[in-house]
């Protein structure tokens, strides 16, 4: 399941399975976006074609009216996801910080 909310200083926050069971659920909230945000992907476990083409779009819709959306905290399978899909040449990415 995908928990999406806004965290404290403003950026979206995903959390959890983001498939295509989820995609209708994220699709409405991603639309309600106008600006540029930080999404937080450090608790993502899982993104899904589904997931990605979310992303794209709201990235694609957001681009046309000068902003963007930046995803942080990326680690783990969800940097791979990224990097093999070529989505680190369409959105900003910043990876996790290492672990202490």
């Amino acid at each position: 399941m995908l928990d999406i909310r806004v965290g404290e200083k403003g950026e979206i926050v995903l959390s959890g399975r983001f498939d295509a069971s989820q995609a209708v659920k994220a699709e409405t909230f991603m639309a309600a976006l106008t600006e540029s945000r930080n999404v937080d992907v450090g608790d993502l476990q899982y993104v899904s074609s589904a997931g990605l083409g979310v992303l794209l779009a709201t990235q694609k819709r957001l681009m046309a009216t000068g902003h963007a959306l930046r995803l942080v905290n990326v680690r783990g399978h969800v940097r791979e996801v990224l990097h093999y899909s070529g989505f680190d040449q369409i959105f900003e990415i910043e990876a996790a910080p290492p672990a202490s």
